[in-house]
């Protein structure tokens, strides 16, 4: 009797674990939309980078930084945006060549994500 209690919690357990898995998966927060899109070539030499995620994140403790074609970087100071799953800042003129937005975010699970949007400025 017992070794069947004991096999019963064990795929009760299994089955529990299998269930969360997928879910545990998705609490990170993944980038949905970007601007400029990864890998865009932008003829517009400053502006705006707008960064979406498809979970609310903690804005206080995420970041985005800008890594320029001689591999220096500049911090960005995030700008008001459209809502709790955005970062937002305003970039300067940047030269022709090939940047990385590198963003890192706390979601609101307690995970942090963190990943580059590579962009070219054409000449």
């Amino acid at each position: 009797m017992h070794t069947f209690r004991f096999g019963g919690f064990v795929a009760a357990a299994l089955a529990g674990w299998i269930a969360l898995g997928p879910g545990a998966a998705c609490a990170h927060a993944i980038v949905v939309s970007s601007v400029p899109a990864a890998g865009a070539v932008v003829h517009d030499k400053g502006g705006r980078v707008i960064v979406r995620f498809n979970s609310r994140i903690d804005k206080l403790r995420s970041r985005l930084l800008l890594v320029h074609p001689d591999g220096s970087s500049t911090t960005l100071e995030l700008g008001e945006t459209p809502g709790p799953d955005t970062l937002a800042a305003t970039i300067g003129d940047l030269a022709p060549g090939s940047y990385r937005l590198r963003w890192q975010v706390l979601a609101i699970d307690g995970h942090i994500t963190r990943g580059d949007i590579p962009f070219t400025v054409a000449p």
